[in-house]
């Protein structure tokens, strides 16, 4: 998404914003040099100021560029951006960002080129330059950590409509800017797509935004050139090691949204262990202030959550802040952690300026995040609930919150992604298998990999559970079949939650994406075991003496 609105911006203004590292060039080579490969008619003109070029808009993909744009031709791990430069000029690029590696494929073009040594680590920046940073004129609340991100950025987005602002939100299961919704592909946009749409927030009236941040999008500057006016850090535990070289190197990466470049105010969980180590890194430096919370009682934080009551479609508890400050709060998702991700919440929207009864208020009015602790109703006397947990914390965190409010057995459905952290996949076992009652253990996203393989590495960590200990343990790799074990098995009051996937409507299998979603594929199986009709299902058609189908009702 962008801004209709296009500022015009020369490039000689871009190469001063930059500094002397920018060089810009334009080859000309003449009246008698080769048209472009894929032909507009006439080879383009190479102008006489390189630097006097305007441009309107960046992207570093040659398959979203407007006419006016400047392609950012970064180099990757298979390809590099510049192989598309002949592309992004047939499509009407005004110029070229790129590094000395693909200045040669890039002047070629005979398009304008900006060549800086690192041109990804400065991308942030650029695009916001481009579009008139127009971060600066929202108030921004980023929340980074393995597991709650997406949960935390909800209820801080409901907390800053409770407020009277016209809200965007940015995050894994989609993208809002107001009313409208759009489908997200990354937890964090790259540089170019995220300034883009802060600049069509703007536009569109939008004063904040609640965004989660990933360790992806710090490592790869997708978040530069934007400041937060308060980042909060929820947890860390073992994610992402095919990315990060080991959990310190996932770690630092995600501390570094808590240094000036990126952050105003920090608000950190004092409950975990990484956050406690997060506070001192920060106080130690002294740039940023920071403010804790904890939802365990530590005395420590400047803010408590007490009197805690945990109920199967949410909680209760008591808010204590500095100076004696109290108020109930509640929240409408099950689990000791949502208690922590709503503080999280409530704290990060106080330090915004909100009122703490407003921030409670809009807390408690979210209407749940999707493929988070989701309930599935379909008739049944069990609780089906979807959840996205797909790393060992999350898994932990879910089954003992689960445990709390359960009358009858507990059963996870759950599965490890492929082409991802190995290391996790045992450590997923381990834990489904020690605080569960049944398990069933399926094929998640296998990717490129063998199912069997995935499936191999979590009995691995099944096998650590003393036998005495062991949940009951079924393999059966086909995802909607496990569903409907589970579903078959399952007796009044017990607990049945489907992890891993949670929002997501597809399954990732050997390059294609098959469609799936865990929410509709349990929902429909609830119905097979009552005899339930599915509503969605069509009518069966009127006998033949009955009256016609009208074609326009039908959908013809």
């Amino acid at each position: 998404m962008r801004p209709d609105h296009r500022l015009l911006r020369q490039l000689g203004e871009l190469a001063r914003f930059l500094g002397p590292e920018a060089l810009v060039t334009c080859v000309d080579d003449g009246p008698g040099a080769d048209p472009l490969p894929g032909g507009r008619g006439a080879e383009p003109e190479a102008p006489a100021d390189p630097e006097a070029a305007v441009i309107t808009g960046v992207t570093h993909d040659s398959r979203a560029i407007r006419p006016g744009d400047l392609y950012a031709a970064l180099p990757g791990t298979r390809v590099h951006g510049a192989d598309f430069a002949a592309q992004a000029a047939e499509a009407g690029a005004a110029a070229i960002l790129t590094d000395p590696t693909g200045y040669d494929r890039a002047a070629a073009t005979r398009l304008p080129v900006v060549t800086l040594a690192d041109p990804r680590a400065r991308l942030g920046e650029v695009a916001a330059w481009v579009y008139g940073h127009p971060a600066d004129r929202l108030l921004l609340i980023g929340t980074t950590g393995t597991s709650g991100k997406t949960t935390v950025s909800y209820l801080v987005e409901s907390g800053l409509r409770a407020a009277g602002e016209k809200t965007g939100l940015i995050g894994t299961v989609e993208m809002r800017v107001g009313d409208e919704r759009v489908d997200s592909s990354l937890t964090t946009p790259e540089a170019t797509d995220l300034h883009g749409l802060f600049a069509a927030m703007g536009e569109q009236g939008v004063t904040s935004a609640a965004m989660e941040v990933s360790s992806h999008a710090l490592a790869l500057g997708r978040v530069g050139g934007t400041t937060y006016d308060v980042a909060i850090f929820t947890n860390l535990s073992q994610d992402h090691l095919d990315f990060h070289s080991d959990l310190r190197d996932y770690f630092e990466t995600k501390a570094r949204l808590f240094t000036p470049e990126y952050a105003k105010v920090a608000v950190v969980n004092r409950d975990d262990r990484f956050g406690r180590a997060l506070v001192d890194m920060i106080e130690d430096r002294g740039e940023v202030p920071v403010t804790t919370f904890s939802a365990e009682g530590d005395p420590e934080a400047e803010w408590r959550a007490e009197d805690i009551v945990l109920g199967p479609r949410g909680s209760t508890f008591r808010v204590v802040g500095p100076g004696g400050v109290e108020a109930d709060a509640s929240v409408g998702l099950p689990g000791p952690f949502n208690v922590s991700n709503a503080m999280a919440a409530i704290v990060g929207l106080i330090e915004a300026g909100v009122h703490l009864h407003t921030a409670i208020e809009g807390v408690a009015a979210a209407p749940g995040v999707p493929g988070r602790m989701e309930r599935v109703e379909a008739g049944q006397e069990f609780t089906a609930l979807v959840d996205y947990s797909h790393k060992p914390g999350a898994i932990e965190a879910v089954l003992a919150s689960l445990r709390e409010v359960a009358r009858g057995r507990l059963t996870i459905v759950v599965g490890c992604g492929g082409d991802r952290d190995r290391g996790k996949r045992p450590l997923m076992g381990e834990a489904a298998a020690r605080l569960a009652d049944a398990v069933v253990l399926t094929d998640d996203n296998p990717r490129s990999e063998d199912p069997v393989a995935i499936l191999g590495s979590m009995l691995e960590g099944v096998a650590k559970v003393p036998r005495e200990e062991r949940a009951r343990i079924t393999v059966e790799p086909d995802r909607a079949e496990a569903i409907d074990l589970a579903v078959r098995r399952a007796g009044p009051d017990d607990v049945l939650v489907v992890a891993g996937k949670g929002h997501e409507r597809g399954q990732y299998v050997l390059g294609e994406v098959l469609p799936f979603d865990d929410r509709e594929v349990l929902a429909e199986s609830i119905r097979r075991r009552l005899g339930v009709p599915d509503p969605a299902a069509r009518p069966a058609a009127e006998p033949e003496d009955g009256p016609a189908a009208d074609p326009a009702e039908d959908g013809a």
